[in-house]
This record gives structure tokens, sequence and C-alpha cells, in this order.
């Protein structure tokens, strides 16, 4: 009998912001890790600026183009888009609850995206940035990690220390489509990854996410148990955040380091069967995009064009 009022109230449109909220993160569509942390970041940003307990249906449109402008108004295009994305759950809530909710307004459109054909760093630019002395040890982890493995970072973001196969250097990650899939580091990454999990005494970190933030979370912005480092009490470090320090210290976009080891893998003429195995790519043609020779090779080859020498 108690139930009955409850979903009464839902129906009939006095749902709150978080409570469609939560109802949508449980959705199948949210079921991929890194999907679910992407919404659940985007989402409880808008819900929070907005007032949590408001009823869903008094939201106006402009109030969720003002949120996204005050938010992320000032981010590069892909971060925009990104985020303007996540808020697609307000059509969810309207299509699939059939609930009284604000829509994106017409004038917070994507925004379009510059296609870069330079994304590839110079191998050089690479392993000086890596050796860094001025950079933290975090950072300098994180990125020695992303070039290594060439994995994408919200694969590496996601990473448990529990997932780490030390010895054989490698650990498991979850794919865009859900499968799991190795990916393999060398001795750079096998060298700071103790001096990572090292706690302050000497003793180690053995379970929670692999990279945290700088501070604890405030009690308003709690994430999940799983996302909390059960040493520390520090929460699991953002795409968003580490996106920003890459910025800060090299002007480059995580995934160039992706990218820039996909190409330099190339200009080592190593076969491209082998370059998709270790950026797990399924299309040939996909990966032929991230194995555009860079100009230093350019460079080089022209080499060949030159007369012979006497």
């Amino acid at each position: 009998m108690s139930a009955a009022p409850k979903i009464t109230a839902l129906r009939g449109g006095h749902v709150t912001l978080a409570a469609a909220a939560v109802a949508f993160l449980a959705t199948p569509r949210t079921a991929n890790p890194h999907t679910h942390r992407a919404y659940v970041s985007a989402i409880d940003r808008v819900t929070t600026l907005l007032g949590r307990d408001r009823p869903l249906a008094e939201v106006a449109d402009t109030e969720i183009g003002t949120a996204l402008t005050e938010l992320w108004g000032r981010c590069a295009p892909a971060t925009w888009n990104r985020n303007r994305a996540a808020i697609s759950w307000l059509a969810w809530c309207q299509t699939k609850k059939h609930w009284a909710a604000p829509s994106v307004p017409a004038d917070a459109e994507r925004r379009k995206e510059s296609a870069d054909e330079t994304r590839a760093v110079a191998k050089t630019t690479i392993h000086r940035l890596l050796s860094r002395r001025d950079i933290p040890l975090r950072e300098r982890a994180l990125w020695r990690v992303l070039y290594e493995t060439a994995a994408r970072a919200a694969e590496i973001l996601a990473l448990n220390v529990e997932d780490l196969d030390l010895e054989h250097r490698r650990a498991p990650v979850r794919s865009k489509g859900g499968a799991t899939e190795w990916v393999y580091w060398d001795s750079g990454t096998a060298h700071l990854l103790p001096r990572l999990l090292r706690l302050p005494g000497g003793s180690t970190r053995t379970h929670g996410p692999l990279f945290l933030s700088e501070r604890r979370p405030v009690p308003a912005r709690r994430p999940a148990a799983g996302d909390i480092c059960p040493h520390t009490g520090r929460a699991r470090l953002g795409y968003d955040r580490a996106r920003i320090l890459l910025e800060k210290y090299a002007g480059l976009d995580l995934h160039q380091l992706r990218h820039s080891a996909a190409t330099h893998l190339g200009e080592a003429e190593v076969p491209l069967q082998l370059i998709m195995g270790k950026t797990r790519h399924k299309n040939p043609r996909t990966a032929m995009r991230y194995v555009k020779p860079g100009p230093e090779a350019i460079g080089k080859v022209t080499e060949h064009l030159a007369p012979p020498r006497r």
C-alpha cells in the first residue's frame, strides 16, 4: 500500500531532479563504467547547480542553457559537446518516462570541433615531457601510462590498484564496447607505479582508484564508494582535471598521447596488425588515421630524394 503514492507522484510530474537522475543512471545505456562515470559527473554538476530537490517540471529550458554555459561555456568544443550530450538524460525523461521535463535550448547547440591533422607529438617532445622534474609524480605516471599503453584516457583513469598485474606489466580495461581487454606498459611505467602507490610511512595502497585527486571530496560531491580510496579517503582523479593539468604543463590533449604512441609505432615500421593489437582498433581504416607519419619521419624520408653523395 505504501508504494502506490510514490508511483503516482512520479507519474504525476512531481519527480525531483535528483530522483530523475538516479532513475536514468540505473538504465542499461549507462551500464558501461566509463559512460556511467561521465554521465554522473555532468548530471551531478547540473542538478547541484539548479537544485537537486527541485521538481523536474519546474525547471525551464533557459535554466538548462544557463547551467551549461556557466559550467562549460569557456571549455574546449570537445568538452562542451561531451557534457552537453550527457544532458540528453532530459530527453529520456520526456520520451521514456513521459515526465514533464525541460529540454536543452536551441542556442546551447553543439560546437564545431576543429579537425587537427597534427595531433601526434614528436617522440623527443614526449620523452622530454615525461622526464621533467618540475611535474608532480601523479601526472608523470599518468602520462607515461597513457603513452606506453596507447590506451584511452577514460580507460586508464578507471583503473583500480587491484587491477594491476605489476609482474607482467599489464592491466585489464573495459573497452568502448564493454569487452575486457589488456593494456601493456614498459619499464618507465613499471618504475613509477610503485612510487605512486607508496603511502607516508612506507606502506602501499592495495585497493581503490589508481589515480587520486589532490583532496578529499566535500560531502555535497561525495562520489560512489568504488571511486574513493580506502587508504586516503581521496576520490578518483576525473577526466576534466587530468585534461586541464596536461594542457597547463604541456599544452597537449590527453588523446594526443595515445595518438602519438600509435604514430611512433608506425614510424618504427611496426606492422599495422600489431599496432591495431596495441591500440585495440578493430577497423584498419580507423587505425590508419593514427599511424599517419609525423613531421620528423616525413623529413627523414625526404633524404632519399636528395642526389647521391660523391
